[in-house]
């Protein structure tokens, strides 16, 4: 295995190592996990990014699906003719229908482009409003690490601790997080 490849494998693992070792070492340290992907996905705002996304996909899809039928049936009128048309003939319309092909291709690709360029038009913002909710958990309830449930190399965590459908609320313009919990007051020093 190459050194930049082991690095890629390793890091979310030392990554998440230190988290859990260094949060051993003080006791009360607290740590939670959300699926951001899963609150983006299933908030009101990005339920209507995927709708708007899917219609245009839908739309894309029909004129690529004409345009590849309409192919498809020149390649069979041309094998049925390839008998009786002439060398240069045949040719000629072989090179026709490969130069649509390609042009199919790069109306395909330029469409891909277009899509992901949208999702991210329409994702981003909700992106950035989930990490703001995820930080205004961390602060009002006392959190010193949320982990990205996707990306961190967590093969177990609590329910408990798992903040996904809380922020998918809070996204959804649901109710506000809980203060976070006050510490025990300090017991006050024996009176003399």
């Amino acid at each position: 295995m190459n050194t930049h490849l082991l690095r890629l494998v390793l890091a979310p693992l030392v990554a998440v190592a230190v988290l859990f070792f260094g949060a051993t070492a003080r006791a009360e340290q607290k740590i939670a996990v959300v699926d951001v992907q899963r609150v983006i996905a299933q908030s009101e705002d990005g339920l209507r990014a995927q709708a708007t996304l899917k219609k245009l996909f839908d739309s894309r899809q029909q004129e690529l699906n004409k345009k590849q039928t309409d192919l498809q049936k020149q390649r069979e009128d041309i094998d049925k003719q390839s008998k009786v048309l002439s060398k240069e003939a045949l040719q000629k319309r072989v090179d026709e229908w490969q130069k649509q092909m390609v042009e199919l291709q790069t109306v395909y690709l330029e469409y891909n482009k277009e899509l992901e360029k949208k999702e991210r038009e329409l994702t981003d913002p909700i992106a950035e409003r989930v990490m703001g909710i995820i930080k205004r958990l961390a602060s009002t309830d006392g959190f010193d690490f949320i982990l990205n449930k996707n990306q961190a190399s967590v093969a177990f965590v609590r329910t408990d601790l798992d903040l996904t459908d809380r922020c998918i609320q809070m996204v959804n313009g649901g109710a506000a997080p809980a203060p976070a919990p006050q510490a025990p007051a300090a017991p006050a020093p024996p009176k003399k």
